[in-house]
């Protein structure tokens, strides 16, 4: 099934160690890897202009939250473990006008207390926790 609708340019950010998806606690994470499951968003949603970017950097990541904020019509970030230690990723989310989406692949809230807060939460319009990578897929058809 093809989800068609006006064309939206998107992106995706993933934070530190999600470039080992597939490969990486597969009982957490599933044992595909994300450009596999990018092609499979691009296939469905045919009418969106998909970008992806990745990085185990902090800057790199605010650095493109700036970047896109003018050229997206929105934004899922996975930041990773960022997530519960970063005030200046939020603080990013925050300083940008497009709407933005925090994804988790696993449900934070039965993993270890340090993992049950987010600093972006707040700043992000919304939240999609533990539904594995369909939560990417969640947060695109938001951007209908």
């Amino acid at each position: 099934m093809n989800y068609m609708e006006t064309t939206k340019n998107i992106g995706i950010i993933n934070g530190p160690n999600l470039n080992l998806l597939g490969t990486r606690e597969p009982a957490i994470y599933g044992t595909k890897s994300f450009e596999n499951y990018l092609e499979e968003l691009q296939g469905i949603f045919t009418h969106y202009d998909i970008a992806y970017f990745q990085s185990n950097h902090e800057g790199e990541i605010i650095d493109k939250l700036h970047e896109w904020s003018a050229q997206k019509h929105g934004i899922i970030i996975n930041a990773g473990a960022y997530s519960h230690t970063s005030i200046a990723i939020a603080d990013a989310i925050g300083a940008i006008e497009i709407p933005v989406i925090e994804v988790h692949i696993s449900n934070i809230y039965k993993r270890e207390h340090y993992r049950q807060h987010s600093f972006l939460s707040s700043k992000c319009l919304g939240k999609i926790v533990g539904l594995g990578l369909d939560g990417y897929k969640l947060a695109l058809y938001y951007f209908k």
